[in-house]
């Protein structure tokens, strides 16, 4: 077969799955219908674990609004200053003694 020929066997297989699954999904939403089913059931889902406030730890002395909490990717602030020389250390926030214990927890 050509690569024309193919693609038109292609796109007649395409066709045709794209109505029979219109068809197929117009048919199992009316016996949900019939079964006095407007959704299908979800399952129940667990509560989420509650996690931890993650406090910032690092910030942009140029503008303080932009903060980091050392998770993920580092921002581009921080990388720009890193790559200039300067340590990761120079950008570190100090805490309250009462946020130190609160994080140590």
């Amino acid at each position: 077969m050509s690569v024309d020929q193919l693609w038109s066997l292609h796109e007649t297989i395409a066709a045709e799955s794209a109505r029979k699954i219109t068809a197929e999904k117009a048919r199992l939403e009316q016996r949900l219908r019939e079964l006095g089913m407007s959704e299908p059931a979800k399952m129940p889902s667990k509560p989420r674990r509650p996690y931890p406030k993650v406090y910032p730890k690092y910030r942009n002395p140029e503008r303080p609004q932009e903060t980091w909490a050392g998770r993920g990717k580092q921002p581009r602030w921080l990388n720009a200053q890193l790559r200039s020389g300067k340590r990761l250390e120079d950008f570190r926030i100090e805490f309250s003694d009462r946020r130190r214990r609160a994080a140590r927890r």
